[in-house]
């Protein structure tokens, strides 16, 4: 009795160590995204809009298949309002590309 515990807990351990990277595979909040994204521009730009597409995306960047959220800032400066549109990854909130339109 005691050895078929012993085995099963192992088993479960096992498992639970050699899935657990693959469970843990979830999408951080477009607004959470959005706020990352903001936190990071706003370092370099004066940011007076910005907006993100809810649902996420799959693009390619380099030869590597990546999901993102899309969205866009407006900035203003001396010279009037820019704005660019960047990409965000879905798992951490990272800036991936960010363009002037």
């Amino acid at each position: 009795m005691v050895k078929r515990f012993i085995a099963g807990l192992s088993l479960g351990l096992a498992a639970g160590y050699l899935l657990g990277p693959q469970l843990r595979t979830e999408k951080i909040s477009p607004e959470r995204a959005l706020k990352e994204i903001k936190k990071t521009v706003s370092r370099t730009y004066a940011i007076s809009g910005s907006w993100i597409h809810m649902i996420p995306e799959t693009v390619e960047l380099n030869q590597i298949s990546c999901n993102v959220y899309r969205g866009g800032l407006s900035t203003t400066n001396e010279q009037g309002t820019t704005q660019f549109e960047f990409l965000a990854d879905t798992k951490t909130g990272a800036l991936l590309d960010l363009k002037a339109t």
